[in-house]
């Protein structure tokens, strides 16, 4: 008898990171590099989850927490008591969240709805498994989400439903009301999953998170990472929150240590640091619109953001203008992967790494 592989795991690849930066330095040699491909923070880490680090450095030889409760009861202070400790997730990451939702509520024969453009991981760790992922594809200029059609698609094989506000890659969110139809309208049998890892940056009037559902006890799980506002991506540390019975279910998935003693204390720490969220998203929101302005005048065809980044769609095609950027050593991202194929997304940076992409976007059309 020969081993077998599941045919679903061969060949399969889920999701495909950007450029590093010592690749772009064997290209452009000397030249000053701008990672605007990534989402992370401009202005670093959270000081205080910094400070929390460096003060274990000196206790590596012992093993981290068993378990998250501390972290758990970090979360829950953090949220004002709304929610207990037991409605908390803790992982290394928000997309390592994401996994083992996908592991606790499907298998072989199930099927997933996402929206493209999304995040890819969405798709990517359900095939893993032999699931289906059915793609209900946004709508319009502004992204809509497509209620009536996830709903269609929905049967008694449907376990989980992604959507994202803010969105990645497009940076749009999702309004109120089309988020209300939805959840009014799902069966009993399945879980909204909210990804909702850029909520700092969002500022429209619409704009809803899914605490709100939680609270009123739907099946809707809210997914957060520390990777973006708080600056903490080398870190990997993330969280979802739920009703106690989702969450008391998924922890039964979660290994012991499952997160290490240096992410853990950095992340309980920027919990804390208001100032440097504060710092964070006014950088972002004075930045965007220097970044609109420009764009504006070179005509260029991009989407308002309610994230830290902004899709662009350019006017050759997105491999040779990122090959035409990191020639300028300006560092940003194709998102055909994310389901929107001649597109950029640029994330937004520090003036000097904003006037650079703008300066290197003048040469190309020059």
């Amino acid at each position: 008898m020969s081993l077998e592989f599941k045919p679903y795991l061969q060949g399969k690849q889920s999701y495909k990171g950007g450029k590093s930066i010592s690749e772009v330095k064997a290209l452009v040699g000397d030249k000053p590099i701008y990672k605007l491909s990534s989402n992370e923070n401009a202005l670093g880490s959270s000081p205080k989850a910094v400070a929390a680090v460096q003060e274990l450095i000196s206790s590596l030889s012992i093993y981290p927490d068993n378990t998250d409760t501390r972290f758990r009861e970090a979360l829950s202070r953090f949220y004002g008591g709304k929610l207990t400790p037991e409605q908390f997730l803790t992982t290394n990451s928000g997309v390592a969240n994401i996994e083992l939702i996908i592991r606790g509520f499907m298998e072989e024969g199930t099927n997933v709805i996402y929206s493209n453009p999304a995040f890819g991981p969405y798709k990517g760790f359900p095939v893993k498994l032999g699931a289906n992922a059915i793609d209900i594809p946004l709508t319009g200029n502004n992204f809509d989400m497509n209620v009536k059609g996830i709903l269609d698609a929905v049967n008694d094989k449907t376990r989980l439903i992604f959507i994202t506000s803010p969105n990645n890659p497009t940076g749009t969110h999702l309004p109120k009301g089309q988020i209300d139809d939805l959840i009014n309208n799902l069966p009993d049998h399945l879980v909204l999953v909210f990804d909702e890892v850029y909520y700092q940056y969002a500022d429209a009037s619409d704009f809803v998170r899914p605490l709100p559902y939680v609270l009123e006890g739907k099946n809707v799980i809210g997914i957060n990472s520390f990777s973006k506002a708080y600056g903490l991506a080398g870190l990997r540390v993330g969280y979802s929150y739920s009703t106690p019975e989702i969450s008391n279910y998924l922890r039964n998935l979660r290994r012991p240590f499952m997160i290490n003693s240096l992410s853990m204390a950095g992340a309980i720490a920027a919990l804390d640091d208001d100032e440097f969220i504060q710092q964070t998203v006014s950088l972002i929101h004075k930045e965007k619109q220097f970044l609109y302005s420009e764009l504006d005048k070179l005509g260029v065809k991009y989407w308002k953001t309610q994230a830290n980044f902004i899709l662009v769609k350019p006017e050759i095609s997105a491999e040779a203008f990122e090959d035409a950027m990191v020639n300028e050593g300006v560092m940003v991202r194709p998102v055909a992967g994310f389901g929107a194929p001649g597109c950029i997304r640029v994330t937004i940076g520090k003036r000097v790494a904003n006037e650079a992409f703008v300066k290197a976007w003048k040469k190309i059309l020059s």
